[in-house]
């Protein structure tokens, strides 16, 4: 038997190699001041040596840094916690116990992968920033110790020491990419933010000058081809559809390089999902602290017969979850079967989909359409004074948002049984969110003037962690009936252990 990766004994390093990941991402971090004092110092007079040396200086100053970081950092795995000592002036000594540790994530980018190392970084419920990062380790050591802290934390935490197998709850194959990426349209995303960081990076001036002077090149070059209507009509249409296949290529290459080798699995009471072509990303979290499930579904989702289960977990990270770091997909796309199969499997004590759901209030249904109104009609008042009784046109969405509110109100609902609460919402786009009762940990009931006017409330239901959307909330419920499941969920809080 080969000696264990991770010793549990003596203080240890980090890779050799890993002051080159730390130098790397501080060049990241400063790329654009290194960029412009290289060009601004060529500028100079060669009298002027600082300009020079300056870029020169900084890189050496980073390559130290790096290196007196690598040089000072330690760690070591105690029977119940790792402790962390680092700090080149200031010295830090950080102790993190392994049962309250709730995330763990491996990450490897290209250049991880071309070294055979990997990054890795432990979330606690709190914070923005992770407990430890790692970096770097080798990739064995990584996984050796990732596996390590969670057994011990289930141990401590009292889920046992014996760790079944590694049982595939999901993985997601070529042709489940190709749809993911046909209905998510991530190029469309990916387009419009690289326009507006350009259109904020470039002066206004020439934005507007580049896109004039481009308007009336392709005017004039259409007008010299004497085209007709028709097809002057037709060609557009042949553009646009040429756009719209090229966006949705790219949405599917994007699909496959952030989910490829896509695989949901559980170990030990907790799930994992490995993920990524070039950067993979392998994260972790216990059962017990998911706060939140929701299930989604939009128009294009029902076309493939597709749905997307998403979780809230109790860990901090907000960073982490905008560099898409955080396990919150537990199935990006899976069939509507699929989804409830895992909800199922994940909480046996949930009849799901629930026997009976309980409607709430239509009165005043109109309200959802208000901010439509008052935008629409500010629109329409502006165009008008603009171009005429042309700029009425905007209010012909009016009637499309009254329909879509008051199908949105009919289909609110909500579900409450001995275990857990079950909100649903959405007409066009349509989602499902559950909760445990042991997770709540706060209630508050809120009335608007029009609740007040309509004899109408709002209870809201706070988990620790659940910050996803929508809102974990049942909207446009009577009065009475709001304040009475009020005091039924408090009594149950009251009797319950907070679980998280």
């Amino acid at each position: 038997m080969s000696a264990p990766l991770v010793s549990t004994d003596d203080e240890q390093r980090l890779h050799p190699w890993s002051w080159l990941f730390v130098l790397q991402q501080q060049i990241q971090q400063l790329l654009l001041p290194l960029v412009a004092l290289l060009v601004f110092g060529s500028r100079r007079q060669e009298e002027n040596l600082f300009y020079q040396w300056a870029p020169l200086i900084v890189v050496v100053a980073l390559v130290a840094t790096a290196l007196l970081q690598y040089l000072t950092y330690r760690y070591r795995i105690s029977t119940d916690r790792l402790i962390i000592r680092s700090g080149i002036f200031e010295r830090t000594r950080r102790e993190i116990p392994f049962a309250r540790i709730h995330n763990v994530v491996v990450h490897q980018s290209l250049l991880h992968r071309l070294f055979g190392v990997a990054e890795l970084r432990l979330e606690s419920a709190a914070g923005d920033k992770p407990e430890a990062q790692m970096r770097v380790l080798k990739l064995a050591q990584a996984l050796e110790l990732e596996q390590l802290i969670r057994q011990r934390g289930d141990v401590t935490a009292g889920e046992g020491d014996a760790p079944p197998p590694n049982d595939e709850l999901l993985a997601l194959r070529l042709p489940e990419l190709v749809r993911l990426g046909l209905i998510s349209n991530r190029a469309m995303v990916v387009v419009a933010a690289a326009i507006g960081a350009l259109y904020q990076m470039l002066p206004r001036d020439i934005t507007e000058n580049f896109i004039e002077q481009q308007g009336k090149q392709a005017v004039g070059y259409a007008s010299q081809l004497h085209l007709g209507t028709t097809t002057l009509v037709a060609s557009g249409v042949a553009l646009l559809v040429t756009v719209l296949l090229l966006m949705w290529l790219m949405s599917i290459g994007l699909a496959i390089v952030q989910y490829h080798g896509f695989r949901l699995s559980e170990a030990d009471q907790r799930l994992t999902v490995e993920r990524g072509l070039l950067t993979r990303l392998r994260s972790s979290v216990a059962r017990r602290r998911i706060q939140a499930w929701t299930l989604r579904e939009g128009a294009l989702h029902r076309l493939f017969g597709r749905r997307q289960l998403r979780v809230d977990i109790a860990s901090g990270g907000g960073n982490e979850e905008k560099q898409g770091r955080a396990l919150k997909e537990l199935a990006p796309l899976a069939t509507p079967d699929a989804c409830d199969g895992l909800l199922q499997h994940l909480l046996p004590q949930l009849q799901w989909p629930p026997s009976q759901w309980h409607a709430v209030s239509t009165r005043g249904w109109w309200r959802l359409c208000l901010p439509a109104l008052v935008v629409t009609s500010a629109l329409a008042a502006l165009l008008t004074y603009e171009t005429g009784p042309w700029g009425l046109l905007p209010l012909l969405w009016l009637p499309w948002s009254a329909f879509k509110a008051h199908r949105q109100v009919t289909r609110m609902a909500y579900n409450i049984d001995a275990q857990r609460v079950a909100v649903r919402g959405g007409w066009w786009n349509r989602w499902w969110r559950i909760a445990e009762l042991d997770k709540l940990q706060a209630l508050r009931l809120d009335r608007s003037p029009l609740d007040r006017r309509f004899g109408t409330a709002t209870l809201t239901l706070d988990t620790a962690g659940a910050l996803g959307a929508p809102a974990l909330q049942l909207r446009f419920l009577e009065e009475q009936r709001a304040r009475e499941l009020m005091e039924q969920l408090g009594r149950e809080m009251a009797r319950r252990k907070l679980r998280w």
